[in-house]
């Protein structure tokens, strides 16, 4: 079976990215943006790094700031509305995966209008045409939303969150600008890389690996692991490659599918509002073990890009132990917490595991698992 690999048509890297967006929508004769922010980065004059660009070059826009945290379906149908009174033509979307995710099901709305109740646009949804354009500035380095073919939405009424797959949903263009990341707090740096951290194990790992993304989810962990901990405490230089990393990371994953780590923090996400990231590094030490077994040799070069020393003088379950302690470490020094104890409940643990079972990135896990076995994963981080 031939092996895919689908990436964004053009992508932008480096401090003064977000100004190549002028260029670019002159170029394809874009007439009106349609600008998803979510109502902090507007509050803090972040999305207006990119509007101030707009406004000098004579663009129209229209600001669309209704974007909630894991963006509800209720959230993507008003987004629909607005796009069309706007009478927007493309999409600019500033901001973490929530605006991201939010401008993916609206582009894609818009284009294939049979799939406006937004649930059926759940696991690989068949849509005929390509979003509305969209141009992506990220302001996390965590999602790579702007390089994937997935989105996430969250349906309240299920308290479930479904992963979307359509490579009609990518952004054209994605601008990775640095200093649109300079603002992220402490916290929400640490999260996002970890979920970067996340993607790039799991992409590793995943059933779906070859040669191609193997290469890619390498160098991203290796980068990660080198400089999230200087990025968290604020280092302008390890931002830049964080957001190098991320977007690596995003180029592999989205072609090979994640695992049981992303369909447990989904379900987390959606019925507890735990943020996406932490909710991946929490369990990615505990899932990492579940999963050793299953994984030939690749703990070896986890454990070897991450900086551990003498990797090939250990047999295989020492450096197996020493990529689970590495990730731990790194989890540890900025500052995930290190259980669920207080955010998962006992009677909510047979909900949960159905709800991860169901999820579109569980068939990726290198190791199938059970109902039982997901629960008992839960519970052991409950203590």
């Amino acid at each position: 079976m031939a092996n895919r690999i689908t990436l964004n048509e053009t992508s932008y890297h480096g401090k003064g990215a977000i100004n190549a967006i002028i260029d670019e929508v002159k170029m394809h004769g874009w007439k009106k943006a349609f600008v998803c922010s979510d109502p902090d980065l507007v509050k803090f004059k972040v999305t207006a790094k990119v509007t101030d660009l707009l406004d000098k070059a004579g663009l129209k826009y229209e600001v669309y700031s209704d974007i909630k945290p894991n963006p509800p379906i209720e959230n993507v149908k008003h987004g629909v509305e607005s796009f069309k009174k706007a009478k927007a033509d493309y999409i600019i979307a500033i901001g973490g995966g929530s605006s991201m995710d939010t401008a993916k099901a609206v582009g894609i709305i818009i284009s294939n209008p049979d799939f406006e109740d937004v649930r059926s646009l759940e696991g690989v949804a068949p849509t005929k045409k390509p979003s509305v354009p969209i141009i992506a500035v990220p302001t996390t380095a965590g999602t790579a939303a702007e390089v994937t073919i997935n989105y996430v939405i969250t349906d309240l009424e299920k308290k479930r969150k479904f992963v979307c797959v359509d490579v009609h949903d990518i952004p054209v263009i994605a601008c990775v600008d640095p200093d649109m990341m300079m603002s992220m707090p402490a916290k929400l740096c640490a999260a996002t890389g970890m979920d970067a951290l996340t993607h790039a194990i799991e992409g590793y790992i995943t059933k779906g690996a070859w040669e191609m993304t193997d290469m890619m989810h390498l160098k991203a962990i290796e980068i990660i692991g080198r400089w999230l901990r200087k990025s968290v405490a604020g280092d302008a230089k390890a931002r830049e490659e964080m957001a190098l990393g991320q977007y690596i990371a995003g180029m592999g994953f989205s072609n090979v599918g994640l695992g049981i780590d992303h369909s447990m923090a989904h379900t987390l996400s959606a019925f507890y509002d735990t943020p996406h990231g932490v909710a991946c590094a929490i369990l990615l030490p505990t899932v990492m073990e579940y999963n050793a077994g299953y994984t030939g040799e690749k703990y070896r070069e986890i454990a070897r890009v991450m900086g551990v020393k003498d990797v090939d003088a250990m047999n295989q379950k020492e450096y197996r132990k020493a990529a689970v302690d590495a990730v731990r470490k790194l989890s540890v020094d900025v500052n995930i917490p290190q259980s669920l104890k207080g955010i998962v409940q006992e009677k909510d643990l047979d909900f949960l595991a159905d709800s991860a079972m169901a999820d579109a990135c569980r068939p990726g896990n290198p190791r199938d698992p059970t109902k039982e076995d997901v629960i008992s994963l839960y519970r052991s981080l409950m203590k």
